[in-house]
């Protein structure tokens, strides 16, 4: 039976609908928005300054109060000055968060990495990663490998120390919750029961009062502190890293933030692209070789 002319349009039209729609299928698609950059493994979509951070369109960092250096300068996190502030404002960057989108917090060493919700979108003090700590909140890649070190007064026994054995018989001190504690238990096992302090302040006035004959801090903080703080101290010596892996020190976030794979992504760029090394030579520098106590 033969169409009539109207019909016989419609049927031309709809073919016409039909192979366009074909055609349009075909044809390769938009990319997505070039500010969504994906970081890291798992390919987690990280939208420059859209994250979902715990203030809409801000980055919240945390830091212990005070201070110190070289980490930070003359205690004011918000300065850029000093190595952990020039890394996180590195890291927001990299999210897509200028300095004025930044905002500081502060939170005690201890309390960043205790089981709990966080206030902070990422917390940048000092804390080494550990599968101890990871039970309770989740950490970046490293930032900086770090050692301990051991700091003793000039001229007294405790300087004289050549190796872990001359340690033992030492009344050593060092903060609570810190990698240089647990060194001075797990490593040197000293036969007196080690001194801990609420902060590295009281570490140190601590030696110079003479109640500790050495203290553990990280060799970053015993370079400032024998050149700045307790002048008549010197570094003894740094404990070779335990096990193959060094010792790192991680940014902390909530455990399961949607924020992990985004902030490892970027603290990975960051050190592939050498920007961690000369951060790391500008504020660091200082923290060359001490002899190593074995």
């Amino acid at each position: 039976m033969s169409l009539t002319p109207r019909v016989l349009r419609r049927v031309l039209a709809g073919a016409t609908v039909a192979l366009l729609a074909t055609a349009v299928s075909c044809v390769p698609q938009p990319e997505a928005d070039s500010s969504a950059k994906s970081f890291g493994s798992t390919g987690t979509a990280c939208a420059k300054g859209k994250l979902a951070t715990k203030t809409s369109g801000k980055l919240t960092i945390a830091t212990d109060q005070p201070a110190y250096e070289p980490w930070f300068k003359d205690d004011d996190p918000s300065d850029g000055e000093g190595f952990e502030s020039a890394v996180a404002y590195a890291v927001a960057k990299k999210l897509g968060y200028g300095e004025g989108a930044v905002v500081w917090e502060r939170v005690p060493f201890n309390k960043a990495f205790a089981p709990g919700e966080k206030t902070f979108d990422f917390d940048i003090n000092q804390v080494s990663i550990s599968d101890e700590r990871k039970k309770a909140v989740d950490f970046s890649s490293g930032y900086y490998d770090v050692r301990q070190a051991v700091i003793a007064l000039k001229g007294s026994p405790a300087a004289k120390a050549k190796g872990i054995a001359d340690l033992k018989g030492l009344k050593l001190g060092a903060q609570v919750g810190t990698t240089s504690l647990d060194y001075i238990e797990d490593v040197v096992k000293p036969n007196r029961d080690a001194a801990v302090y609420g902060k590295n302040d009281q570490a140190k006035s601590a030696l110079k009062n003479g109640q500790v004959d050495a203290i553990v801090v990280d060799l970053p903080t015993a370079f400032y502190i024998t050149a700045a703080e307790v002048t008549d101290a010197e570094i003894v010596g740094q404990f070779e890293n335990r096990g193959g892996a060094p010792e790192q020190f991680g940014l902390v976030m909530d455990k399961g933030s949607a924020l992990t794979s985004c902030v490892t992504g970027a603290v990975d760029a960051l050190r592939k692209d050498g920007t961690l090394a000369k951060i790391e030579q500008r504020w660091l520098s200082d923290a060359v070789d001490a002899p190593v106590l074995k």
